[in-house]
């Protein structure tokens, strides 16, 4: 007798957006899947929690693509999460303030404005601004917004990899030459500080100097939106429809190893449940997809059995995403008129552990009620910190790591009064995540919430799904796919069902 793909069974680990895409798409097409969960509740680094009336979002906070007859927004739409009222489009940018010099920069989403207020700074730097316009027109002229969409190596022919290239030839001179180089090392040319400071932070300072001007595109082009409802509204609708598909997840179910049986993935067996000996239980399945952290599947949960020399060069030598400390403050008070998103650069640097901290980022959630009660709002001030500081001293001494927590947020608090006088006695909520929080809830490598750092060379490399001599078994999530971000996340976890249906001789269905 043949077995029909409704009788193929098939275990997902990480309910996060590439766990919950698999589970649509699998369902979609025939298998009977079953979502295992570290945490309580979907989304992965998509995470949101509560405290008493506030809501603090902790994961994204704005979507590429969201409007109607973009490729992005078809993703959104199989998945149950295109709902146009859970986004409001991003009329500005955000603001850059220079604590040194004095100077502030607000940046619209309006392609013009902005290059006119970075050449405003510094009129001898008018060239390379210029560039910048020049590529960012030519991105959105050429509609190239799909990066990313294009098939993983193990469905990649030559025909595939030809089409990608022709929908990009517009713009594919950008993807080397000047525009490869880190935004970094075009903000160094420059001649004002306050201007490289600026340009060096639009996204990220290693970015390739490209997916800048793929940003400044998008914002132009009004495909940049900001969640209205947080993550929590992006993220339970297509916990929704995963469910509806006949899907199943199961939450506080940490994987500890997964089962192989002659060289295939054969199920999974669970952590045993804290403060008992009895051992984990094991779940079989006939094919196993990983949307988990990718250094704990692969030299954990798999023993680094299949990890050859390229991967384990990569999780030896690759740049990790630098993980944040975010401080969320529940404040009884409005900030009518504010940027959502302030980056400013301290003239004295904050002290933290070891670090000194000379950016700090605020968001402020002031455009949706969703947040915060009538009359109050939740601001959100961050900054990037070290890993082994914060997991070092939560291992060695509880009491020191929650005093550092406190010592930071009134440190923040007090630089945050210069610009909101009496802020704290407005405070009515505090919540304090570090790098140590994001591993707790995610399992994320050193809290690398989003993967791999996005420089050029990462984003340009084209990894492999599966691993070699390991059969019915793919990965999905940010750490194979370099970069992150919510679009790649869901792609990956639609591609991996793609690579299952392909070894399995069957058709790939979207509904």
């Amino acid at each position: 007798m043949s077995t029909t793909m409704s009788d193929k069974s098939l275990i997902i680990i990480g309910a996060g957006l590439a766990g919950l895409a698999a589970g649509c798409y699998a369902q979609m097409n025939g298998y009977r899947s079953r979502i295992f969960e570290h945490h309580s509740q979907p989304g992965g680094v998509a995470a949101w929690w509560r405290r008493g009336q506030y809501h603090i979002d902790g994961g994204i906070h704005f979507l590429m693509g969201h409007r109607e007859g973009q490729p992005l927004y078809e993703l959104y739409r199989e998945l149950g999460t295109a709902a146009p009222d859970t986004v409001t489009d991003m009329t500005e940018y955000g603001a850059f303030v220079d604590e040194a010099s004095g100077k502030r920069l607000l940046l619209s989403s309006d392609l013009g404005q902005i290059i006119s207020a970075l050449a405003s700074l510094s009129p001898a730097d008018a060239r390379p601004i210029n560039d910048l316009a020049a590529g960012a027109s030519a991105f959105q002229a050429a509609g190239a917004f799909d990066i990313g969409m294009g098939a993983p190596p193990e469905l990649a022919g030559p025909l595939a990899m030809l089409s990608q290239f022709w929908g990009m030839r517009k713009v594919l001179k950008y993807f080397g030459g000047k525009y490869a180089r880190p935004a970094t090392e075009f903000a160094r040319e420059l001649h004002d500080p306050t201007l490289r400071y600026v340009v060096e932070n639009l996204f990220l300072p290693e970015a390739p100097l490209w997916f800048i001007l793929m940003v400044l595109a998008l914002l132009d082009d009004r495909q940049m939106g900001l969640l209205t409802r947080g993550c929590e509204g992006f993220v339970r609708p297509i916990e929704k429809r995963y469910r509806d598909l006949g899907g199943e997840v199961v939450y506080h179910a940490t994987v500890e190893k997964i089962l192989v049986d002659g060289d295939k993935a054969v199920g999974v067996r669970l952590a045993s449940p804290e403060g008992t000996l009895r051992s984990g239980e094991e779940h079989r399945a006939d094919a196993v997809i990983s949307a988990a952290d990718g250094y704990s599947t692969l030299f954990q949960m798999l023993d680094g059995r299949y990890a050859d020399k390229k991967v384990r060069a990569r999780y030896r030598d690759w740049q990790l995403i630098k993980p944040w400390v975010m401080l969320s403050f529940g404040v009884g008070r409005e900030f009518p008129g504010e940027p959502h998103f302030t980056l400013f650069r301290l003239a004295e640097p904050i002290t933290v552990g070891p670090q000194k901290v000379e950016l700090l980022g605020l968001r402020i959630f002031n455009y949706s009620p969703h947040f915060a009660p009538a009359g109050k709002t939740v601001i959100q001030p961050s900054f990037e910190s070290e890993w082994d500081y914060w997991h070092d001293l939560q291992q060695r001494d509880r009491a020191a790591y929650e005093a550092a927590k406190e010592q930071v947020a009134a440190e923040v608090l007090h630089r945050l009064e210069a610009y909101y006088p009496s802020l704290s006695s407005h405070v009515e909520m505090t919540d304090v995540a570090t790098p140590y929080t994001t591993w707790r809830y995610t399992l994320n490598y050193r809290g690398a919430y989003m993967g791999w750092l996005p420089t050029g060379p990462q984003l340009m490399t084209l990894l492999p799904r599966t691993l070699p001599g390991l059969a019915n078994f793919v990965m999905a999530g940010q750490w194979v796919i370099p970069g992150g971000g919510v679009p790649t996340s869901l792609l990956s976890g639609r591609d991996a069902v793609r690579i299952l249906c392909k070894r399995a001789g069957k058709p790939f269905v979207t509904r």
